[in-house]
């Protein structure tokens, strides 16, 4: 389940930033963030945070996603998804 992301609640918004969501997932966080660009589009980013195996702080992997990309995107997440799913059927995924 998704939630609004409270590491900002006590800080001051970026004008960039629209709107953050996030969950945790065992050692991994996964960050949902929206912007928006200097001409007021909007943009997504999809972060993880992870713990280093050695405990020397966290790996941060991004990716950004535009707006002209998102059916594609969401297409071929839900494509993949379901395939897992149904391979993998006899697990919960």
């Amino acid at each position: 389940m998704l939630k609004n992301d409270t590491r900002r609640d006590d800080a001051v918004q970026r004008n960039d930033e629209i709107t953050a969501k996030s969950f945790k997932a065992g050692h991994r966080t996964y960050f949902f963030d929206v912007k928006s660009t200097r001409d007021g589009d909007y943009y997504l980013t999809i972060s993880e945070s992870r713990k280093n195996l050695d405990d020397s702080g966290y790996v941060r992997s991004k990716i950004f996603l535009y707006k002209e990309d998102f059916d594609r995107f969401e297409e071929t997440l839900h494509d993949t998804i379901s395939f897992i799913r149904a391979v993998k059927s006899d697990h919960t995924v």
